[in-house]
């Protein structure tokens, strides 16, 4: 494993050119040339979490709720399918108001029916829900930590620590998923040396995936007027994990689409990512999952042009 100190030089003192052109050697090393399209299908936005810097927090009244029934999602998944996705994300708020059967259930049809690998994003919960989901044909499992720094994580986590976020992570691991986790860049309260530690928890806990994506604000959150992260220390993040964890699945965000509209996902790409996630969420639901403010849509025309400029090829 790579020290703290190695990883901090990566981040703050080579410079950017030399460190992407570094860490995209890595990933065509460890990973080729092929990109990952993954179809995201937001199927909830209720949360019993109150994050501070998330739209779907339990007390953001202007949200508007919904769920969608399991021949929406059958519907949503079959759209990413048709195109070429290779996976389907099932995503959600923390939803303790969905039965876990149900979810189960949605998981088995999609699995029988669309022949699609399927990652579950839905929070932190009992290790029993993980195992039903898991005996359903659930592959993977995408659960950021956030961030490694634990007195942050508890002003941005409401009544939550790490601990209990880790915990969460490690049962999923115990369950037999491939384990996603990820950070927020340049959150408000962040320590710059704190984003090493990120890079550092994610190789001990031998993640699968990572997502780096910068903050970006919500009105209707308590962070409303703090400035979104900034786009080139994510990038120098992201090369610091696929230098970290050479193996690594390492997606481009839609935060970087959202604050670098023309290449911002194209230069998570040069810089080590393997990894795009366009939306499949029905087209009257998708301004409800509202997790930050201007978020661009990002879908499967958009990523194949990506992948394209990036000199790449999208996964069979």
């Amino acid at each position: 494993m790579m020290h703290r100190d190695e990883i901090l030089g990566l981040l703050f003192e080579t410079p950017f050119d030399q460190l992407a052109a570094r860490a995209d050697a890595v990933r065509r090393e460890a990973k080729g040339d092929v990109v990952h399209v993954r179809g995201i299908v937001e199927f909830s936005n209720h949360c019993i979490r109150n994050c501070v810097y998330c739209g779907l927090r339990r007390d953001n009244a202007q949200a508007r709720r919904y769920r969608l029934s399991l021949p929406e999602v059958l519907a949503a998944a079959g759209e990413a399918a048709a195109v070429g996705a290779d996976t389907v994300v099932l995503q959600s708020g923390d939803d303790y108001g969905m039965p876990p059967r149900a979810l189960a259930d949605i998981v088995e049809a999609v699995k029988t029916r669309l022949g699609l690998a399927v990652t579950l994003s839905v929070g932190e919960r009992p290790a029993r829900d993980y195992a039903l989901w898991r005996s359903a044909g659930a592959d993977r499992f995408l659960m950021k930590h956030e961030t490694a720094d634990a007195p942050l994580y508890a002003r941005l986590h409401p009544g939550k620590t790490l601990a209990q976020r880790l915990a969460a992570l490690r049962r999923l691991r115990d369950a037999g998923y491939e384990v996603g986790s990820g950070f927020i860049v340049g959150v408000p309260g962040q320590r710059p040396e704190s984003l090493a530690d990120d890079v550092l928890l994610v190789c001990e806990l031998a993640a699968d995936m990572c997502g780096a994506g910068p903050f970006v604000p919500n009105g209707a959150t308590p962070l409303a007027g703090a400035a979104p992260g900034p786009v080139e220390l994510t990038l120098r993040c992201m090369a610091a994990l696929r230098i970290a964890r050479p193996g690594l699945n390492l997606p481009a965000t839609t935060a970087l689409a959202t604050l670098a509209p023309q290449d911002g996902q194209l230069a998570g790409l040069r810089a080590g990512g393997n990894v795009l996630m366009p939306g499949f969420t029905p087209a009257d639901h998708r301004t409800d999952y509202h997790i930050y403010d201007h978020k661009r849509r990002v879908d499967m025309d958009d990523a194949l042009d990506t992948i394209r400029r990036a000199g790449r090829v999208p996964a069979p």
